[in-house]
């Protein structure tokens, strides 16, 4: 662990290893937090009510076989596979989804290196949430490769009128969650704020 005394206190540094280098996490902002605490929520409370599995926010460790050592920003591993959660200490294999969310500085490993490590190691589901755009591309692993299920993206009011009728039918308000059957989540929860 890379610790850090600065005057007579102790700092955790916050890494992940990528391609074999480490690379220092920056601290999340606002809008970041918020939007994985709501989704924390949300999973956490159906995955309590059903039995059915454990949600971790950012800051936990989960390690591949490969050797890589990434901190996503929200895990969801199913009771069925917590064989990978190693004495509740860490997280030792694929989760069963595995939900980042984009900013400038990790936006580009999100989109490459990240998505092409949980495609190899076995991860089931794969949301990319973009803060800005207001997005939730949604990956799904079938034969060993990720294919786009949907990007769900929250439209305002302005945006709405611009559509005709057959487009607004087609306009999506919810992003199911495919490894919990049962559940969909509101954009609007998502990309809310003061929640």
């Amino acid at each position: 662990m890379a610790n850090e005394i600065l005057n007579d206190k102790l700092f955790y540094q916050s890494y992940e290893i990528i391609g074999g280098e480490k690379i220092m996490s920056p601290a999340a902002n606002l809008d970041h937090s918020g939007i994985i605490m709501r989704l924390g929520m949300i999973i956490g409370t159906h995955l309590s009510n059903t039995k059915s599995g454990y949600v971790y926010p950012d800051n936990v460790d989960v390690h591949f076989s490969d050797g890589s050592l990434y901190k996503p920003d929200l895990v969801i591993v199913l009771k069925s596979n917590e064989k990978i959660l190693a004495g509740r200490k860490n997280i030792y294999g694929a989760p069963d989804m595995v939900v980042e969310v984009l900013s400038y500085s990790t936006r580009k490993k999100d989109l490459t290196v990240k998505k092409d490590t949980y495609e190899a190691q076995g991860v089931r589901e794969y949301w990319i949430i973009d803060p800005r755009a207001k997005s939730v591309s949604v990956y799904l692993l079938r034969d060993g490769k990720y294919f786009l299920d949907d990007t769900y993206i929250l439209l305002n009011e302005e945006d709405l009128k611009l559509l005709d009728d057959e487009e607004k039918a087609d306009v999506k308000y919810e992003v199911p969650v495919s490894i919990l059957e049962g559940l969909s989540i509101p954009l609007e929860f998502i990309f809310s704020w003061g929640y």
